[in-house]
């Protein structure tokens, strides 16, 4: 843990522990393994044991979302000069929020470097235990969320805050897109473009789209039910881009959407693509987790994908799915496929237009 700033120190080091671990020489044993996630105060132990020891994946996953380090590279470079580390918590405060226990955690660090220098640090944590009854697959335990830390002198004991004071819990997350967001990075975290390191932090992010719907056996006076669209960008190219969706509504909870799509049998004249169209057969349907090129128009209801065939755009397939009921419904197919240099589809299914 190099402190060559305490900008550097506040985003490294974020924990403490309950009793002190005390600073070891580079020839000392490692403290013993401690992983323990039952209170605020045994995390921040168990992310000061890692750090000691030197385990730096199991100190970068007490973390959730919201990391101490653009990557995991820099985390770990932070940490490269230091010999040992003594941290020492005070109570945590509690408040529950949206779903979630927020943890307040005072803590006092002590950090020795290589070089046989000291700095000292004091302030507090913030941890969150999403409610463990109401999570859905991949569990959430408790996890660090984020620190205020400045530097102190002293002995850990005279720079231990007495508490966190009164200060507020962080802006309570959206528990649902929590859900989603973790189902859609353990789904396609080795698939997506933008789920990868080189990715902009906020490519992955999500777009909502707040829907209203009835479903066809409500009665009249009952209120339009609510429903929210998730779209997350996943894979790019030269012309084409993927999206993936979840939908959360008040009947079936959250799930992902799969949409149907004909598989087409299409015949050109010799077997060349550039001869002359004779025919496009649809030979069935299968389903698909990703939609191309897709946006969806809150005027209409209907969510549209192009998928673009070459780039120049002359050959092509449009799906449309029509937002009813609580889910989408493909009600309209129309192909493009003959490379012509001509923006000319035909239509394969129509349940969209009226007659």
């Amino acid at each position: 843990m190099t402190m060559p700033t305490p900008k550097l120190v506040i985003l490294t080091l974020c924990a403490g522990f309950a009793t002190p671990l005390h600073a070891q020489s580079e020839s000392a044993r490692p403290a013993p393994y401690m992983d323990d996630r039952s209170s605020a105060e045994t995390l921040v132990q168990s992310l000061y044991n890692a750090i000691d020891r030197k385990e730096f994946a199991r100190a970068w996953d007490y973390f959730g979302d919201q990391k101490p380090a653009p990557d995991f590279a820099t985390f770990v470079h932070g940490y490269e000069a230091t010999s040992s580390v003594s941290v020492q918590t005070g109570p945590a405060s509690e408040e529950g929020a949206a779903g979630s226990i927020y943890y307040q955690v005072p803590v006092a660090i002590r950090a020795t470097n290589a070089d046989g220098s000291v700095s000292g640090f004091a302030g507090c944590y913030t941890a969150r235990l999403l409610q463990p009854a109401n999570q859905e697959p991949p569990f959430s335990p408790i996890h660090l969320e984020k620190g205020d830390l400045h530097t102190a002198q002293g002995e850990l004991s005279e720079m231990l805050p007495a508490s966190c004071g009164d200060a507020a819990p962080p802006e309570p997350r959206d528990s649902a897109l929590d859900t989603v967001q973790n189902a859609f990075k353990a789904t396609y975290g080795s698939v997506c473009q933008t789920l990868s390191e080189s990715a902009e932090p906020d490519a992955s992010d999500a777009q909502i789209t707040e829907l209203s719907y009835r479903d066809s056996w409500q009665a009249a006076n009952e209120p339009d039910r609510k429903a929210r669209l998730f779209r997350f960008q996943c894979l790019y190219g030269a012309y084409n881009s993927n999206q993936v969706y979840y939908i959360q509504n008040e009947i079936d909870g959250i799930r992902q959407l799969q949409f149907a799509a004909p598989e087409l049998d299409v015949h050109y004249e010799g077997n060349d693509p550039e001869g002359t169209l004779e025919a496009v057969n649809v030979i069935g349907y299968r389903t698909v987790d990703m939609l191309v090129n897709s946006e969806f128009d809150p005027d209409t209801l209907s969510l549209k994908s192009f998928n673009k065939w070459r780039g120049v755009g002359d050959a092509s397939s449009t799906s449309t799915y029509l937002f009813r009921s609580g889910t989408f419904t493909l009600t309209k197919y129309e192909v493009d496929a003959s490379y012509d240099g001509e923006v000319n589809p035909q239509t394969i299914l129509d349940y969209d237009t009226a007659p």
